[in-house]
């Protein structure tokens, strides 16, 4: 069974940076699109970036660039988001996912594999 597990998590002030590390196992990680989405309290999950197979290719939400990288590391097995200026908006529970699409999907549905999430919350 796929496994994706999320780490780095935790309480920063704005302005402030975390970087998130998703571990996956039992899939054969550079075959697959790697995501990162994030939920705040009482709304939808949504996109926050995306990279491809080898690496070379990424797209972002709007909402995020310029502050949140992407980046992988096939030999480990694991993604990263680097995230930046962080405001409190940016609060949420963030996912890691996979798929064997490609960088341009941004909706959930489009992940088949996800990973439990990890707590990022900003203080103002």
């Amino acid at each position: 069974q796929v496994q994706l597990v999320e780490s780095g998590g935790g309480l920063v002030q704005a302005g402030g940076s975390l970087r998130l590390s998703c571990q996956a196992s039992r899939l054969t990680f550079r075959s697959y699109v790697m995501g990162w989405f994030r939920q705040a309290p009482g709304k939808e999950r949504e996109f926050v970036a995306a990279i491809n197979r080898s690496g070379a290719a990424t797209n972002a939400a709007d909402s995020v660039q310029g502050r949140f990288t992407i980046s992988r590391d096939n030999a480990k097995n694991t993604v990263y988001l680097q995230m930046n200026s962080l405001k409190p908006e940016d609060t949420a529970v963030y996912y890691c996912a996979a798929h064997g699409g490609t960088i341009a999907a941004m909706t959930r549905g489009s992940y088949a594999y996800w990973g439990p999430g990890a707590q990022v919350t900003v203080s103002s």
